[in-house]
């Protein structure tokens, strides 16, 4: 009878801080919430209601931050504690499943799935971008932008004069298309539950939200282009790109091709469907923004480690001219536009040094300070 009074004590322990995290985002749902009203608002204005999907990322996103994040989080945590507390491993254990912790994974889980929609708009929104535009009229000058740039010379084919090779192609497709994912989710995951990220959980939760929506809808739909993979299809001129588009279809059978993705992409634009992760525009780059919004964050926790990051953004933001994902102006501009969010955000959020409650004695501390890695 103890032992139950006592679990539901603790369960009730759990909800109560969780509910307290939850207000403190308050300002965060209130934005998903706008965000969603506008992108049904804009859709059914342009006559895109069609492209509106909202369940299409509910089996995968749920999996992903419900089962498989929690448990690669769980097993870490438990090969740290046989790792470092060797003499002390109950009190370790007591603090990495403590009440405080717990309901910060729960407040954090909930967010998560609030994202979902939030991710599923964006998804709507770019596939009606198109729509709005009425196709894609900004190829042809910003791949002339590029070219100009580069000494009079496309970007890729730079590239490929160093690094045409099968082997390379597939090491770059599998961190574009795996390990880019798993960084940039998991980073999320941990910003999100973790109290370690307490003083810039809402900062980085901000700055993420605004990335999608300035770089990947505002900016996007302003200057709508397609990308080198589809350069032919949308302006006629197969010739600029084709061998780029021919060396990247020597790899279509594998799991991880950016040319099996990009037909399904065109395929999907062509049938007017909205599918999952869908959508095509080029300028700027999201994959870039969000490698560089992590970067900067990780460069808060340590210098080296974000040097690292910071060539970590290169290399991505190279992947995707080598890919034919983007032109390379899409990435420069992705990366300042960025950089200005996370400075504005900076001024604008303050490191969130309140007290956390400690739901087991009603006694509290102050968050442990951000490490934010991936």
């Amino acid at each position: 009878m103890t032992e139950s009074y006592s679990a539901v004590r603790g369960l009730w322990a759990i909800a109560k801080g969780a509910t307290q995290l939850v207000r403190r985002d308050s300002a965060l749902y209130l934005a998903i919430v706008i965000y969603i009203l506008a992108g049904l608002i804009f859709l059914n204005a342009i006559g895109a209601a069609d492209r509106i999907a909202y369940s299409i990322y509910l089996v995968p996103w749920v999996t992903a931050n419900g089962v498989i994040f929690p448990a690669i989080a769980v097993l870490t945590d438990a090969f740290l504690i046989i790792l470092h507390f060797k003499s002390r491993r109950l009190l370790a254990s007591k603090r990495v499943f403590s009440i405080e912790r717990l309901a910060y994974s729960l407040s954090g889980l909930c967010f998560l799935m609030a994202l979902m929609f939030f991710q599923c708009n964006f998804t709507s929104l770019k596939n009606g971008m198109s729509v709005w535009q009425g196709g894609f009229k900004f190829d042809v000058v910003q791949a002339d932008i590029d070219a100009f740039l580069h000494f009079g010379t496309d970007p890729w084919r730079w590239l490929y004069s160093v690094a045409e090779s099968d082997s390379v192609r597939a090491a770059i497709e599998w961190n574009y298309n795996v390990l880019w994912f798993l960084l940039n989710s998991g980073a999320l995951f941990f910003v999100a539950t973790s109290p370690k990220a307490a003083s810039v959980r809402t900062r980085y939760l901000a700055c993420f939200m605004a990335v999608w929506i300035l770089v990947g809808n505002i900016l996007a739909a302003l200057f709508l282009s397609a990308g080198p993979a589809f350069y032919g299809s949308v302006t006629g001129d197969t010739a600029r790109f084709g061998e780029q588009l021919a060396f990247l279809a020597r790899g279509i059978a594998s799991s991880d091709s950016a040319a099996s993705y990009q037909q399904y992409l065109w395929s999907l634009y062509e049938a007017k469907r909205t599918g999952f992760a869908t959508g095509i525009s080029a300028f700027p780059s999201v994959h870039v923004g969000l490698t560089m919004l992590n970067a900067l964050f990780v460069r808060e926790y340590s210098r080296s480690l974000g040097a690292f990051a910071l060539l970590y953004v290169v290399f991505v933001a190279v992947s995707s001219v080598y890919l034919a994902w983007h032109y390379a102006i899409d990435g420069y501009a992705a990366a300042i536009v960025v950089l200005v969010i996370y400075a504005v955000a900076r001024k604008l959020i303050p490191a969130d040094r309140r007290p956390v409650p400690n739901m087991a004695t009603g006694t509290v501390h102050r968050p442990v300070a951000a490490a934010a890695t991936f």
